[in-house]
Parts: C-alpha cells; sequence; structure tokens
C-alpha cells in the first residue's frame, strides 16, 4: 500500500484534478492507496490574511467570497448537475462555520494561535471534501477523512507535537475498518486530547503522509508536487540545477532544513524510522521519474548533493572575557531560547570562547535580544559580557552531501567560489558528520552565491561566464562573431558557457541576465537599447550582482578607464584592449594591479601591446619562472611596421604612407601613428610589466618625421610636407641599401631605460625579415642569452585583436 500526498497545485484548478485522479486511479489497480491532500494553491494564504484582518476588525467578505468561488468553480466544471448540491451545500456550511470565527475574532480583536489553527483548517477541509466527492466518477469507493480525528498532538497551536503512539494505534484502527475504500485524508491538520484542531506546522501535509505511511507500514510515500524531485538548487536562481535521483534520509533532512521547500523536515522523521522510501514526484510529468529518499542509496560521483538556502535570517553576536573557561554559558543561552520556541537556524563559537554566534529569524530577534539582557544582566553590567550585536539582511546557504565527508579540499573550493566573487562569509558552520557546510552572507549576494557555488562543485556542467561588454566598434562586432561561432567548441572543449549580459556603446545600452542572442544583437541593441550612459552602465552591472563577471572594454577611450578601480571593487574582472589605463600615471598601473588582486578578480590586457600576439603572457611566464630579462627589443606598430617594410626599391615615403592610409593600416591622420605615442604606450606597459617604475616622460622617442611634418596644420599639409621632405626620406633609405640593411622603427628596453628610434639593421638581426604589418619582439633574458626568445606575427586587425581579447576571456574562465 502507498500514501500519495498532493499539494496546493494538484488541487487548484479542474485540470490539476482530473490528473491527480488519474494518478489514483493508476495506483489503486495495485492496492487502495491513502490520499492526503493541501488546500488549494492560495487558500492558506488567504485565510491567514483574513484571520488578520477580522482581528484588526477590517472587512473580509470578499475574500471569503473569493474562496468560496474557487471551490464552486471547480465543483461545476467536474460535477455533473445533478450531483452538485450536495457538495455546494457542504462547503457552504464550512464556509459559515468559517465565517462565524472571523465574526468572533472581528468582535474581540483577538486571533489566539488556538483560533487562527481553526481557521487554517478550513482550507484542507474544502478542497478534501470536494476531491473525494468528484473522485466518485472515477472510482467506486471513495472515502472523506477529517485527519484531525485520528492524529493526536500536544497543545502547542500552530506547530503541534504528534503523540505517535495513540496517532498510529487511531490510524491502524480506522484503516483496518476502512481498508476497502480509497481514503481522501485533510493534510496538515490535526486535534489535542481536547479535540481541539491543531496544526502541524509549515508543510504540514508532507507530515501527515509521513504519519499515516509509518503507521500503515507503507510500501512508499509519494509527494507529488509540481517540481521534477529535488534538484541541486532552486532552480529560480539556478537556471542549471537539475534533479537528484537519490538522496539518503540525512541529506535530504539538511538540504530541507536549509530552505529546500519541496518537502517539509519532519516529513522525513516518520518515514526515516521505519526506513520507508518517501518519493517527490511532478503531478503534470508523472512519467519523470523524480526523487527517491531512502535508506539505501548508491554511491555517487557528485562531491555534494545539492544547495538550499534561507533567505532571510539575522545573527546575533554575544562576545566578552565573561564567557572563556565559564562552564555552562552555552547551556545557560541556549536553554534560554530553547524556552521562548526560538529556533535556532546555526550556531558557531570560536575556540577561544570570547564569542558566540548564531542565527535566528528575523521575527524573533528583539524577543531573543530582550531574554538574553534580562538572563545575562549581571555580566553585562560588569561589563563581562558586550551588549548584543545584531545584524540583519543575512541568508544562510548550505552545501549538502554524504561525499563531502572525509573528502579533502569541500571547504577549499566552496570559499574559493565564494571568494572569487567577492561575497563576505559573516559566519561558518560544520558538523563533525560533515555532511553539511554553512555560510551565512548577506542577503543581496544570495543568487550570485548559490550560481558561483552550483559552477564550482557540479564541474560535469559549463561553468557560466557572464560579459559586459563596452565598445561595438570592429573589434567588438568581430569578437561577438567569434564568440558565436566557437559557443559549441568552448562547451564541449572548455566546460565554458560565456554569456553577454551587457552590450553598450556611446549611443546605447542593453542587458539581459540569461544573455544576449549574439546573432541578433545589434538589431536588439539599436531598436530596443535604452539611451548610453557610461556611469548607468557601470551601475546596472554591479546591481545585476552575477557570479564570474568580467568587464570587457573594447574602446580606445580614457572614459572607462576611470571606472576600473570601482570595476575591480566590486570583485569584477576586466578585459581590454585599451592602452590607455595602463599607459597613464605608473600608480594609476599600481593600483590597477593592487586593487584586482586584492579582491581575487583577475586583469588581462594581453592586446595592449601586440594586439593578438602572446608578449604580455610571455613576459609574465618568463618572469615568474625565475628568469631575468635584460633586455627587451621590438617593433610593435603595425602601421610604420607596413611603411617600412614597404619604403623599398622605388617607392617614395609620400606614396608608402598613402598606400598604407587607403589600406587602412593608419589613423585618418597618419601622424598618429608616425609620432610613435602609441608605440611608446606598448613600450611602457612592457617596461612596467618588466618590473621597472616608468613614466611616459622616461621613454625616449626619436622622431621619423621632420618637424615640419608633425606641425602640419591638416593632413593635406602633412602630406605636401612629406613630398617636399623626400630627399630626407630617400637619403635615409639609400644609406641603408648602400650598408646592405633594413630601415626599423624599434623600441628598445634595457637597464631599466626605454627608447623608440629608427634603426638600420643587417640580416643578422631578427628584425631584418619582417614583412607586411606584422609586430616583432626578442626578449633577451638569463636563459635566451645568446639565442633571444622571438614573438613574431600579426600586431594590427580587428580579427587578430578581437582573437586575444578572446582569449583572455578564456583565461578568466579557467580561473
Amino acid at each position: 500500500m502507498k500514501v500519495l500526498k498532493f499539494g496546493g497545485t494538484s488541487v487548484g484548478s479542474a485540470e490539476n484534478i482530473k490528473t491527480l485522479l488519474k494518478l489514483v486511479l493508476q495506483e489503486k489497480q495495485n492496492e487502495n492507496p491513502v490520499v492526503v491532500l493541501s488546500a488549494m494553491s492560495g487558500v492558506t494564504n488567504m485565510l491567514t490574511e483574513m484571520a488578520e484582518m477580522a482581528e484588526r476588525g477590517e472587512p473580509f467578505a470578499t475574500q471569503l467570497n473569493q474562496i468560496e468561488n474557487k471551490h464552486f468553480e471547480i465543483i461545476r466544471a467536474l460535477l455533473p448537475a445533478a450531483d452538485q448540491n450536495p457538495v455546494f451545500t457542504k462547503i457552504k456550511i464550512f464556509l459559515n462555520e468559517l465565517e462565524d470565527v472571523l465574526q468572533a475574532v472581528s468582535s474581540l480583536k483577538e486571533l489566539s494561535p488556538q483560533t487562527k489553527d481553526l481557521i487554517l483548517s478550513y482550507g484542507e477541509k474544502c478542497s478534501t471534501f470536494m476531491v473525494s466527492h468528484v473522485a466518485r466518477q472515477y472510482i467506486d469507493n471513495p472515502l472523506y477523512v477529517f485527519g484531525a480525528e485520528y492524529i493526536k498532538t500536544d497543545h502547542n497551536f500552530g506547530n503541534a507535537k504528534v503523540d505517535t503512539v495513540l496517532t498510529d494505534l487511531l490510524i491502524k484502527d480506522f484503516y483496518r475498518s476502512n481498508q476497502d475504500k480509497v481514503l481522501f485524508v485533510t493534510g496538515f491538520i490535526a486535534s489535542n486530547a481536547e479535540n481541539k484542531v491543531t496544526t502541524l506546522g509549515r508543510g504540514g501535509s508532507d507530515y501527515t503522509a509521513a504519519i499515516w505511511g509509518s503507521a500503515l507500514d507503507a510500501e512508499e510515500i509519494q509527494i507529488w508536487t509540481d517540481v521534477n524531485g529535488m534538484m541541486t538548487a532552486d532552480p529560480r536562481m539556478v537556471k542549471k540545477a537539475f534533479s537528484l535521483e537519490e538522496l539518503s534520509y540525512t541529506e535530504a533532512m539538511e538540504l530541507s532544513y536549509f530552505g529546500a521547500k519541496v518537502i517539509y523536515p519532519p516529513t522525513m522523521l516518520p518515514a526515516f524510522l521505519k526506513k520507508i522510501p518517501l518519493v517527490i514526484k511532478n503531478t503534470f510529468q508523472p512519467d519523470f521519474k523524480g526523487t527517491y529518499i531512502r535508506s539505501d542509496v548508491k554511491a555517487s560521483v557528485m562531491p555534494i548533493k545539492g544547495i538550499s538556502s534561507i533567505d532571510q535570517i539575522s545573527i546575533i553576536n554575544l562576545s566578552g572575557g565573561g564567557m572563556v573557561g565559564k562552564a555552562g554559558f552555552s547551556g545557560r543561552l541556549f536553554s534560554l531560547l530553547s524556552r521562548e520556541q526560538i529556533n535556532m537556524v546555526l550556531i558557531t563559537q570560536s575556540s577561544s570562547e570570547h564569542s558566540i554566534t548564531f542565527a535566528v529569524k528575523p521575527s524573533d530577534v528583539e524577543t531573543a535580544i530582550k531574554l538574553i539582557e534580562k538572563e545575562f544582566e549581571l555580566e553585562l553590567n560588569a561589563q563581562k559580557l558586550s551588549w548584543p550585536e545584531v545584524e540583519h539582511n543575512l541568508a544562510v546557504l548550505a552545501v549538502v552531501g554524504e561525499n563531502m565527508k572525509r573528502t579533502p579540499g569541500m571547504s577549499g573550493r566552496l570559499f574559493h567560489a565564494l571568494g572569487r566573487n567577492g561575497i563576505n562569509v559573516r559566519a561558518i558552520a560544520q558538523g563533525s558528520s560533515e555532511y553539511n557546510i554553512s555560510v551565512i552572507i548577506g542577503k543581496d549576494d544570495l543568487s550570485k552565491a548559490v550560481n558561483a557555488v552550483h559552477d564550482a562543485f557540479f564541474t560535469d556542467l559549463k561553468r557560466t561566464l557572464n560579459i559586459f561588454c563596452l565598445g561595438t566598434g570592429n573589434i567588438g562586432k568581430t569578437l561577438f562573431t567569434q564568440l558565436k561561432d566557437q559557443m559549441s567548441f568552448l562547451a564541449q572543449n572548455n566546460d565554458l558557457q560565456v554569456k553577454v549580459t551587457g552590450i553598450g556603446n556611446t549611443r546605447k545600452m542593453i542587458f539581459n541576465a540569461d544573455g544576449l542572442n549574439l546573432s541578433t544583437w545589434e538589431t536588439e541593441l539599436n531598436e530596443q537599447g535604452a539611451q548610453a550612459e557610461l556611469k548607468r552602465f557601470i551601475d546596472q552591472m554591479v546591481a545585476m550582482n552575477l557570479p564570474n563577471c568580467v568587464f570587457v572594454d573594447n574602446t580606445a577611450s580614457e572614459a572607462p578607464v576611470a571606472f576600473y578601480q570601482h570595476i575591480f571593487e566590486n570583485t569584477i574582472s576586466i578585459v581590454t584592449c585599451n592602452k590607455k589605463g595602463n599607459s597613464a600615471a605608473y600608480a594609476q598601473y599600481k593600483l590597477f594591479k593592487d586593487t584586482a588582486r586584492k579582491h581575487g578578480v583577475d586583469f588581462y590586457y594581453e592586446t595592449n601591446v601586440g594586439a593578438g600576439l602572446p608578449i604580455i603572457r610571455t613576459l609574465k611566464d618568463l618572469m615568474m619562472s625565475g628568469d631575468k630579462v635584460t633586455r627587451i627589443e621590438a617593433i610593435l606598430s603595425g602601421t610604420i611596421s607596413y611603411i617600412f617594410n614597404n619604403f623599398k626599391d622605388n617607392a617614395g615615403f609620400y606614396e608608402t604612407v598613402k598606400q598604407a592610409q587607403d589600406l587602412g593600416y593608419t589613423e585618418p591622420d597618419p601622424r598618429d601613428d608616425l609620432n610613435g605615442k602609441d608605440f611608446m604606450r606598448k613600450m611602457l606597459i612592457l617596461a612596467r610589466d618588466a618590473g621597472y617604475h616608468l613614466e611616459a616622460d622616461d621613454v625616449k622617442i626619436d622622431n621619423i618625421l621632420p618637424d615640419s611634418c608633425l606641425q602640419a596644420p591638416s593632413v593635406e599639409a602633412f602630406y605636401q610636407e612629406l613630398e617636399l621632405n623626400a630627399t630626407y626620406f630617400e637619403a635615409l633609405k639609400n644609406r641603408a641599401k648602400t650598408q646592405n640593411k633594413v630601415l626599423r622603427y624599434i623600441g628598445k628596453l634595457e637597464d631599466g631605460k626605454a627608447e623608440i628610434s629608427l634603426q638600420m639593421v643587417d640580416e643578422n638581426h631578427p628584425f631584418y625579415m619582417l614583412s607586411g604589418s606584422d609586430n616583432i619582439i626578442s626578449f633577451t633574458t638569463d636563459r635566451y642569452m645568446n639565442r633571444p626568445m622571438v614573438v613574431k606575427g600579426p600586431g594590427a586587425g580587428a580579427e587578430v585583436t578581437a582573437a586575444g581579447v578572446f582569449a583572455d576571456i578564456i583565461n578568466v574562465g579557467r580561473a
């Protein structure tokens, strides 16, 4: 025999009730089940609201009519007209009784726990009676059972304690007399020795099912709800949460206690004692296997079974020298709170015994403080104890699983995920059983924390990076294309999911926490995006508070740089191809580095120097491995590289520069490339990454161009000056040719000094054979002394620069 419990959504509509009864009929083919029902969805909340309104003397007729209509609509929909009146009459009698009780509360302006229990009981009475009569069309022997008569409790109204021995006797005796019927039992409600209605607390209908199942030694207790069993996390917070095939009783209790609302924790106690399996199933997907909770679970490869949370918690901290070595202090405190029915969700005590921190519901804080101040008045006045400190707006996050026991690294994985995302832990608790590690964090960080921890533990799923991209020019557009094309590769080979959750430019900005469509982003940005404002873009990114965030700066503007420190302080990594931040004052460069390190996030800027070439990373690896860089030589301007690679034979300097501009290799004013300032920024960043505290003025730049060219009032005048100085440039070319050399504009870092100059190099120099717009860099180190390490390749262009940004993003994902 099985016990089937159906929740509020399962009895919430005519269609759902039809589905419910089909499931009952299917089970009846084996043996008559016991069916436990909750109130219709929303009715218990309405009854609570009506009780409180009556206590305040406010009218409640509207809500009462709504409850009546909810039931009457289903009766009309599911029963033939000839069978409706008896059910209408009984429901009406129930509601008239309810109205009388509410009127009494309104007259007295008093709502006792006993009266509130009586009011709440009418939800289950109405739904169960209604469903049992509808069932007559499908089942020949249904019986409505007022469950309060068979579950006996103490006088603790609102959360009564069950008299197990007496309850078992009553249920067994009743069942033996009605074994040939399908029993439809009211959930949630019981009664005390005086037959006054009591309730079993939140989730009491689950508890009712377990009590009946235990008393009758049921084969199985099925909890039918609106989700596919117990999940690894709350699916409303974690989109990647998935259903668990099975759990042990201990794991299920831990998850339920810490906020997993699928099942009520006391439900498992009667089942646990009798080792009766509990099954969590979905009424609306009955073929889905659901989650089995039982004693004989299979060994699992998962490090944890799930993550649960409580989103409304306050903590109270007691500290003082009077606690140290004081035997019985904790006992006094905990006994005091227990007597007043204050439940402590989590307790932690320092090893020095100087402080105790415990978490309670916010509604219990005021009472707890008053009790503590009264109980420890002497210690407080004598300053042996400090006055209790309270912190609100907190949440508890718990990771649960039997595999955590004696498995090294579980705590480290949890705290790395939290720290990496800037989530401050206020308190920690881990029992000696090692089934559960619980932390208290800020309530606003809960969703971010659960997602980050879920990614950290369930590594067979794809880790999610949320990226916010500023700049939609050639590099930005190309990056989005590359991301779109590589999504499946990243998932299959890097276990990584990259979501572009924000895009902005100087005109528009748009956000989507679920990720923007990289096939239609441009249309969506232009048609649906809000007016762009840089500060609002940054504020929105921070406010979304997503885990594993990366800010990608694909601009060449100084404006975003002003927000870098703020972004780091909010535990968001930065990937940038914008050189303005790292090539400004050294103090700013160092501040960015230190702030990123302090907050445990990444700062990647590979494309600051050589587009997609691995220059920054190579230098970092050399230094981290203990090598010493003695000299760096480089050509780091694709524009200048192209010009001097093609300024040969009969080509004039004027024609070569003009050709480079026509091909798109130069800025609109070629002097922005030829004046060497962009090259200087790259050399400055290299010098700083090599450990030198240089400023821009410390980099010596030899001008390629005569002063008359640099000072020309317009681009047209600049080209005229180039023609006028043709003899100067021809002389340079001919001098190099005479010596079998070529012209190269080379940056050099040696002995802490940086300079950029036009040089002539022969065929023995690694830069001699350079072609096209390639960049090249040579590292001379203690290990690469006689034959320097050379990195060479395209140093400009949207494709390679976007690829460099892409690589930096993936490196954040590996952290």
